[in-house]
């Protein structure tokens, strides 16, 4: 994929990753969805399968979940540079650059304050009933993003195993201590034979 990004354009990648910080409660992944939207749907700037995959290999590796947002803007960046040459190496690193201080600075700002904040405030009904309501929407956000992931694997006639393995392991999480590095294992195990 290639593409042209003008001064512009990467000040909207800031501005929009600014923001959706802000509202990356419960973690950079929530905002997934709406990062989707944005960098697939509206700008082309990625595919679908450059999104999911920057996603699945963050999750896969070591370290924070934020490490997401860095591929983004890698595979952004690369994009830009047309996938060839130093100038492709410069602009994805402008891209994780752009995308990370978007991500992290906001946040961390507002996080700190807040922090501060609640601690002295701990005690008020309002930070209490803040603290409790948050709950449904962060569940409702992880499951928007499980959504768009999964629906770039098709349908669900299609990959019924998947949609099965998924279902299963979501009900040994819910109702057991199983730990989920034996869900993991399992996971690998089925991909490896093929059966999902």
């Amino acid at each position: 994929m290639s593409l042209t990004l003008s001064a512009a354009d990467w000040l909207a990648l800031l501005t929009h990753f600014m923001s959706w910080s802000l509202l990356a409660v419960g973690g950079a992944l929530t905002t997934a969805p709406d990062m989707h939207r944005y960098l697939v749907s509206e700008q082309y700037w990625l595919s679908d399968g450059q999104f999911t995959n920057s996603i699945a290999l963050a999750q896969a590796a070591p370290g924070p979940n934020v490490l997401f947002v860095a591929l983004l803007g890698w595979n952004v960046g690369m994009n830009a540079g047309g996938n060839a040459g130093l100038s492709s190496w410069w602009l994805a690193l402008l891209g994780v650059l752009i995308t990370i201080v978007g991500t992290m600075l906001p946040s961390t700002i507002l996080a700190l304050l807040a922090t501060r904040w609640a601690h002295q405030n701990r005690e008020r009904q309002a930070v209490r009933a803040f603290k409790q309501g948050m709950a449904p929407i962060v569940i409702a956000l992880l499951i928007a993003t499980g959504w768009i992931l999964a629906a770039s694997y098709g349908s669900s006639t299609k990959n019924w195993p998947l949609w099965l393995a998924t279902a299963a392991s979501a009900l040994l999480v819910w109702r057991t201590k199983l730990h989920l590095l034996w869900l993991l294992g399992a996971g690998a195990l089925l991909g490896g034979l093929g059966l999902v």
